[in-house]
């Protein structure tokens, strides 16, 4: 009887680790689901145009990708941005804690599949989106609502299975 407890307690250890195996790890529940996209007013990379908002792509299914320059994973889905972006999927680019000249730079070198590019160069905005690293991104519906957050690289498996089909796009 007295090691009943000890087991019990191991037992259920043992439990609550096998069920966190099984989760994926870049699927971190957002507060934001559901709920309108928040709201900013930035200027956009290089100053054009001189004032973004969610209230410009109203109306759209939008794909809202958080990148840097810096940020090594950002190159990893790059190419996959590009060719989205080729096949008509809307796309506007955060530049995350960025320079102005470093986020044009890494654009110029490597594709820009922006239909907008934001420049978030404080983390203001990223902040009440809930971003902590980049890569990250958010299907926002036609009515403003954040509707799946994606946490580091956007593949072609998240792209097929979650997003493609939460913007009403054939993958």
């Amino acid at each position: 009887m007295r090691f009943a407890l000890p087991v019990f307690l191991l037992l259920g250890l043992i439990a609550l680790f096998a069920v966190g195996l099984t989760r994926d790890p870049r699927e971190i529940p957002s507060p934001l689901i559901g709920k309108p996209a928040p709201a900013f007013a930035l200027p956009g990379l290089g100053g054009e145009p001189s004032q973004v908002s969610p209230q410009d792509w109203r109306g759209r299914a939008v794909l809202v990708n958080y990148f840097a320059s810096w940020c090594v994973a950002c190159r990893q889905e790059h190419p996959l941005l590009l060719s989205l972006a080729q096949r008509g999927v809307e796309i506007i680019g955060m530049d995350y804690k960025d320079t102005d000249p470093d986020g044009q730079r890494w654009l110029a070198a490597h594709g820009n599949p922006y239909r907008t590019v934001v420049a978030d160069v404080t983390g203001s905005a990223g902040l009440d989106w809930g971003v902590y690293g980049v890569p990250e991104s958010f299907v926002v519906g036609p009515d403003g609502r954040i509707l799946y957050k994606q946490v580091g690289p956007v593949t072609e498996t998240a792209w097929r299975d979650k997003i493609a089909p939460l913007m009403g796009v054939t993958p």
